[in-house]
């Protein structure tokens, strides 16, 4: 293969960069350890100090916009988040929309008018979008933050009072060492990437990382916004297919994606020769790996999500110090451990429960 041939192509116009190849003694052994490290069950460890949760957050509301209700992934968080609200005895609503900047605008306006004190900005719902509607939710005495949209190494975005972030791009590097152990460092992949969310940006730079580390790894990277994924998802990866016949694995970076993935693969006879590595832990998407259709699945407990998000804004609603790192964490899912999340899984089985003990400690719920 000729060096031209290794460059990895960026965007939905197929601008084409070098995938940087980085000389390593042995990448698949690095990957492997890596991918070994997040297989078992994770232990919870505290974001923060304990506080009276209840006592705290009487009286106070909370508006969750999600990036689009379309989204399982998603959907689930600001479904969750409402039932521990309930639990702890105070006011949660959901703006349902399917991820028009447009709505989200409308769902912080409609938060301003109706007395909430925090409109969480979840997973996507970018505030970058809507800067001066940040501002006039704060001059109305709201507070504005973001939870599960940007990486640990992204600062809070558009003058957002907080932001909650999660380990994406060790997310990335995950989905590239997969690939790189299954095909012993001769990865071809498609990446599918939505700009838009700022999730994004940490998800490739892992990804990219751990590609560096790999020679003989090649990938190409293509944009499909969000409100496009139902139309523009199966066709793109169907021409790609087509186009490039020694494509191996197909990486969309948010599992929600693989709804449209995984047909386009079988229609163009490749199920055999393409596989599917993915993040999010989705219960349909991990369905999918039982059924063989997606091989692997990073997942993160929808349910431990939702309770990380909501400590954390109602830390800051209590005046207690904000929580950056939600400490939310990552595991591995496969053929070989896929039957601990259920069947049909469910969004918080293959994690433990030592989470749910540890929030209700940290909200003082069982004193």
């Amino acid at each position: 293969m000729t060096q031209l041939a290794k460059l990895g192509v960026i965007s939905a116009a197929a601008m084409t960069l070098a995938a940087p190849a980085l000389a390593q003694d042995d990448p698949v052994a690095a990957a492997r350890a890596n991918i070994e490290a997040y297989s078992d069950i994770p232990e919870f460890t505290a974001p923060g100090e304990p506080f009276d949760a209840r006592a705290c957050m009487e009286g106070k509301s909370i508006m969750t916009i999600p990036a689009s209700s379309a989204i399982p992934f998603v959907k689930t968080i600001a479904d969750h988040k409402g039932e521990l609200a309930e639990q702890l005895g105070f006011e949660h609503a959901q703006w349902e929309n399917q991820g028009n900047p447009t709505q989200w605008i409308q769902g912080m306006e409609h938060a301003g008018n109706n007395d909430f004190d925090l409109i969480s900005l979840l997973a996507g719902a970018d505030p970058r979008f809507f800067e001066p509607q940040v501002k006039a939710a704060q001059e109305k005495g709201l507070k504005v933050v973001t939870s599960h949209l940007t990486g640990l190494e992204i600062p809070a975005p558009a003058g957002v009072d907080a932001n909650t972030a999660i380990d994406y791009k060790q997310a990335g590097k995950l989905m590239a060492d997969w690939t790189i152990v299954q095909t012993e460092a001769q990865t071809n992949a498609l990446i599918i990437v939505s700009e838009e969310a700022l999730s994004t940006d940490s998800l490739v730079d892992g990804l990219t990382e751990a590609f560096e580390k790999c020679p003989d790894c090649t990938y190409e990277i293509v944009n499909v916004p969000i409100v496009d994924w139902a139309t523009r998802i199966q066709p793109t990866v169907q021409g790609k297919l087509q186009a490039n016949p020694d494509i191996n694995y197909v990486i969309p970076i948010y599992d929600s994606m693989s709804t449209f993935v995984t047909p386009a693969i079988a229609i163009s006879g490749k199920r055999d020769s393409v596989k599917v590595a993915t993040f999010n832990g989705t219960p349909f998407v991990l369905d999918l790996i039982r059924e063989g259709t997606v091989e692997m699945d990073i997942g993160e407990n929808l349910d431990w999500i939702a309770h990380a998000m909501l400590d954390a804004e109602m830390r800051l609603l209590c005046d207690l110090e904000p929580i950056v790192d939600s400490k939310v964490p990552l595991r591995v899912f496969s053929a070989e451990n896929i039957d601990e999340v259920g069947n049909p899984a469910e969004a918080s089985e293959g994690y433990g429960d030592a989470y749910v003990a540890g929030y209700r400690a940290l909200w003082m719920l069982d004193e």
